[in-house]
């Protein structure tokens, strides 16, 4: 039940830089969920910001094992991702531009939008992002296309992983989305934090009504 995350990447317009072919990158196990996934591995790094950052990881790892181990009913039994995720997955090619982006996820409704080069996955990106990005770099979002720009890291998961690990896992990278992956190597489905969210707020309504 591997759980990867990916380096940031620059696409190209129609194919993967060589770095990214053939290979994933990163493997994340709990023996180094501490390790954060950086936006960016071209800019240089904060000493105080990188002790916060890890601060704020170790406090929500924390939390989420304290959670886990005073549940009486052992509930953080074995729950495969299959069982979160939801199947409602759009994407665009690399050539996109921002502004075609944002509109498919406002006529969609949706928050994250899967960013594919050569008919592989090249990135995930949400909406926030892409808002953020315009605002640091003070562009025009129908000028920018994806394959000239960065993308951040994203973590993919199979149907089988434990969805417990992965929202560990999201929580100690700060990531609210993961991909997951199924046969052929092709996304399948997708999985939010607003998904943890829905199972967290049905189980709660489960344990009132017992």
């Amino acid at each position: 039940m591997p759980i990867f995350v990916s380096e940031p990447g620059r696409p190209q317009q129609t194919r993967l830089p060589e770095i990214f072919r053939g290979r994933q990158i990163g493997v994340v196990d709990e023996l180094n969920e501490g390790q954060s996934a950086h936006e960016s591995r071209n800019e240089p790094i904060d000493p105080n910001a990188e002790r916060h950052n890890r601060a704020v990881v170790r406090r929500a790892i924390n939390e989420y094992g304290e959670q886990a181990q005073v549940d009486p009913d052992d509930t953080a039994a074995y729950l495969p991702v299959s069982r979160v995720a939801s199947a409602a997955i759009y994407s665009l090619p690399a050539s996109a531009t921002f502004d075609e982006a944002l509109k498919e996820m406002a006529r969609h409704n949706i928050h994250h939008m899967v960013i594919t080069a050569d008919n592989t996955v090249a990135g995930l990106v949400d909406q926030r992002w892409i808002l953020a990005w315009l605002h640091q770099h003070d562009e025009d979002e129908r000028l920018v296309r994806f394959s000239s720009v960065e993308l951040p890291a994203f973590l993919t998961a199979t149907p089988e992983t434990d969805a417990h690990q992965l929202a560990r896992l999201m929580l100690a990278h700060q990531l609210n989305a993961a991909l997951v992956i199924g046969t052929g190597e092709r996304p399948n489905a997708i999985v939010t934090k607003t998904d943890f969210l829905r199972l967290y707020a049905e189980s709660s309504v489960q344990e009132g009504d017992v």
